[in-house]
C-alpha cells in the first residue's frame, strides 16, 4: 500500500476512533454504528491517535506503504535499543487499552478497540516469544528492498522530491543490514530462508536499477553527487552483505523451520483473530476436501461423457475411479494455456473481462481508481506467483499494481510446462478474479473509503484473502465464461488450493510433515502441478499461520453471506450485500457478521 502527501492533520481527524457514519445498509439491516461522541469514544480516540503516530514514527516503511509522508527519508531501526523501546511503547498503550470500559464505546470502536489489542498482544508475543528479529532474514530483506520500492512505485509526489527521500533511504540501508548481521542468529536460522534470502538479495539493486538510474536527470548539482555516492555506498553494502548471506548464514543456519504446536497454535489467533480454533480448521477443511472432490467428479462425468478415451464413470466411484476422471477432466483445461512470454498480457486480457462481467451483471460497486498489471519486482518473487498492491489507505485515487511473476530464464521446459498446465488460460482467469476484480483491487477500493485509519493500516489479511476466494465461487456462480463447466472445474481446483493451504500449514509447523507427505496433498489430493507443488512447499517453510487465512477468511465470508440471506430472505440483494461487506474497512470477518446482524462484539 502506497500513498499521497496528506499531512498529520489528517492522521488526527481520520484517527480509528473519531465519529464514524455508516454507509447507506442493505434493505432489512440497520446501521450499527452508535454516535461517536461520548467521553470513553473521545478516549479511545486520543489513544488510537497515538498509537498510530507512534507505529508510522517508529517504521517509516510502513509508514510510506500506509501514505503517511513524514518519514519518507527515514528508514527503520532494528537495533536492540529501538526494539526495546518499541515493546514498551505496545506495553503502555495496551495497559490503557485495558483499563478503558470497551463495552462503552460506540459498535465500531468497539470493533477497533479489539483489532487494537490483538495487534499490540502481538507485536509483544512476536518480539518477545518469536523473536523474529534473530531468525527471520526476510525481514531485513523486505525492509530494504520495500523502503526504496514504496517511494519509487507510486506517482504520489513530484519524481525528484521522490529521489531525494529514495537517496536518504539509500544511504541508511547499509547500517540495516549491518543490523541484520548482527541480530540474526545463524543458529536458530531455518536453511530455507536463509538460502531465500541469499537469492533475494541482489533484487534490491535491481530496485534501483530500474526505478532510480533511469530518473537521475531529475535531480541537479549536490543532490545528483548525493544519490549517485548513495547508489555506490549501496551496491558495496549488498555486496558485502551477499558474502555474509553466503558465506556465513548460509553454511551455518541451523534452525528449525517449523515452530511447532503451543507457537502455531498463538500465532494462529493472533494472525486470524478468527472464532475457529485449529482443530476445527482441519476439520472443517478435511470434510470441505471431500465435499469438493466429489463436487468436481460429478463435473467430470459431465465433460468426458462423449470422449471415447474417457476413464470408467460409475455412479459411485472408488477412489482410484474418482481420481482418475478428475485428472482427465482437468487435462482438457490444461490443454488450453498461455505461451511461455504471454502470461502477463493474459492476465491483463482476464482482468478486463472480469472487470465487464461485474459491470454487465451488476455484483458490486466498481472501483474509479486505476489497476496495473506488472512482472513481480525481483526482490518480491520467490513466495507467491501473483500478488495486488493496493495503494495506502492516505493515498487516494492511485494505481493498484496486479504483479505477476514471470517465469524465471533458467527453467527447463519441462517446469515450465508443469508451470503452465497449473496456470492454464482459465486459472489465469480465475488468478485475474482473485488478484483484481472484484477480488483484490475491487477489495482494497473499497475498504480504503472507510473512515477509521486505525482500521485502514491494521486491515485483516483474512478478509482479504478470503474475500478474494468468496469472490472466485460467486462469479462462478453467476455464470462467467458462458458457464463453461470446465471453468468451475479449474475454480473448484484453485478452491481445493485453498483448501490445501489450511491443511498443508497445520501438517508441516504442527504434525511434522516431510516434503513427501506435502506433495501428496497438493499433487495427488488437490491436483495441483509439480513446479506449484513444489514453490508451495517453499512458502510453508517460509511462512506460518499465513497460508490458512484463505481457506478461514473464505469459510467466515461463505457463512456471513448465509446468515444475512436467512435474515433478509426476498429482501436480500446481492450487490446491495456486497457493497455493505465492502464498506467495514475489512476488519475480521467475525466483526463483520456482527455488525451486519446487530450482534454483540464479542
Amino acid at each position: 500500500m502506497r500513498h499521497t502527501l496528506l499531512a498529520a492533520a489528517l492522521l488526527a481527524g481520520l484517527a480509528a476512533c473519531q465519529k464514524a457514519e455508516s454507509p447507506t445498509p442493505p434493505a432489512g439491516t440497520r446501521s450499527t454504528v452508535a454516535a461517536a461522541d461520548s467521553a470513553a469514544d473521545a478516549a479511545f480516540a486520543d489513544l488510537s491517535q497515538r498509537a498510530l503516530d507512534g507505529w508510522l514514527r517508529s517504521s517509516p516503511v510502513r509508514a510510506t506503504r500506509i501514505g503517511e509522508h513524514r518519514y519518507d527519508g527515514e528508514l527503520d531501526d532494528l537495533g536492540e535499543e529501538a526494539r526495546r523501546g518499541r515493546l514498551e511503547f505496545a506495553r503502555a498503550i495496551l495497559a490503557e487499552l485495558e483499563a478503558m470500559d470497551i463495552a462503552a464505546l460506540a459498535r465500531e470502536n468497539q470493533v477497533d478497540a479489539a483489532i487494537l489489542r490483538n495487534q499490540l498482544r502481538y507485536e509483544l508475543w512476536i518480539g518477545e516469544t518469536l523473536q523474529s528479529w534473530a531468525t527471520d532474514p526476510q525481514i531485513y530483506n523486505s525492509l530494504a528492498g520495500g523502503a526504496i520500492y514504496g517511494l519509487m512505485a507510486r506517482e504520489f509526489a513530484p519524481l525528484p522530491e521522490r529521489l531525494r527521500s529514495a537517496t536518504a533511504r539509500m544511504e541508511k540501508i547499509p547500517a540495516l543490514l549491518a543490523q541484520a548481521r548482527a541480530n540474526l542468529d545463524p543458529a536458530r536460522v531455518p536453511k530455507v530462508h536463509a538460502e531465500t534470502v541469499a537469492r533475494q538479495n541482489a533484487g534490491i539493486l535491481r530496485i534501483v536499477e530500474n526505478y532510480i538510474a533511469p530518473n537521475l536527470d531529475q535531480l541537479d548539482g549536490a543532490d545528483r553527487q548525493r544519490a549517485d555516492a548513495a547508489i555506490a555506498g549501496l551496491e558495496r553494502a549488498v555486496a558485502e552483505h551477499q558474502q555474509w548471506l553466503d558465506g556465513t548464514l548460509v553454511p551455518n543456519a541451523k534452525g528449525e523451520f517449523r515452530i511447532g504446536a503451543e507457537l502455531y497454535d498463538q500465532k494462529l489467533q493472533f494472525a486470524l483473530l478468527s472464532s475457529l480454533s485449529r482443530a476445527e480448521i482441519k476439520q472443517r477443511a478435511e470434510a470441505e476436501l471431500a465435499r469438493v472432490r466429489g463436487e468436481m467428479y460429478g463435473i467430470a462425468r459431465q465433460v468426458l461423457a462423449e470422449r471415447p478415451d474417457a476413464p470408467e464413470l460409475p455412479g459411485d466411484p472408488t477412489p482410484a475411479q474418482q481420481q482418475a476422471a478428475i485428472e482427465a477432466a482437468l487435462e482438457l483445461a490444461y490443454a488450453e494455456r498461455p505461451a511461455r512470454d504471454r502470461v502477463v498480457a493474459d492476465a491483463q486480457a482476464a482482468l478486463d473481462r472480469a472487470t465487464e462481467f461485474v459491470r454487465a451483471r451488476d455484483l458490486v460497486t466498481l472501483p474509479d481508481a486505476p489497476v496495473e498489471i506488472i512482472e513481480m519486482p525481483e526482490f518480491q518473487r520467490g513466495v507467491a506467483v501473483a500478488y495486488a498492491d493496493s495503494p495506502g489507505p492516505l493515498d487516494k485515487h492511485l494505481k493498484t499494481f496486479y504483479a505477476v511473476s514471470p517465469i524465471p530464464e533458467d527453467w527447463s521446459q519441462a517446469q515450465v510446462d508443469s508451470f503452465l498446465r497449473e496456470y492454464n488460460s482459465r486459472m489465469i482467469e480465475l488468478l485475474s478474479i482473485h488478484e483484481g476484480t472484484p477480488g483484490h483491487y475491487l477489495e482494497g477500493w473499497h475498504s480504503a473509503k472507510h473512515p477509521s485509519t486505525l482500521r485502514a493500516v491494521l486491515r485483516s489479511g483474512m478478509f482479504a484473502e478470503g474475500w478474494a476466494v468468496y469472490t472466485e465461487k460467486m462469479m462462478a456462480d453467476a455464470g462467467y465464461l458462458d458457464n463453461d463447466p470446465l471453468f468451475r472445474l479449474v475454480q473448484l481446483k484453485f478452491y481445493l488450493r485453498t483448501i490445501g493451504n489450511a491443511i498443508l500449514d497445520q501438517g508441516v509447523h504442527v504434525d511434522g510433515w516431510t516434503r513427501e507427505q506435502a506433495m501428496d496433498l497438493m499433487v495427488n489430493q488437490t491436483f495441483q502441478q509439480e513446479r506449484e507443488a513444489a514453490g508451495k512447499w517453499v512458502r510453508a517453510q517460509l511462512t506460518s499461520a499465513q497460508l490458512p487465512t484463505y481457506f478461514v477468511g473464505a469459510q467466515e465470508h461463505f457463512d456471513t453471506r448465509k446468515a444475512v440471506e436467512a435474515k433478509l430472505g426476498d429482501g436480500f440483494k446481492l450487490k446491495a450485500y456486497h457493497d455493505q461487506v465492502l464498506s467495514y474497512g475489512a476488519p475480521p470477518v467475525r466483526f463483520v457478521r456482527q455488525l451486519m446482524l446487530d450482534e454483540p462484539i464479542q
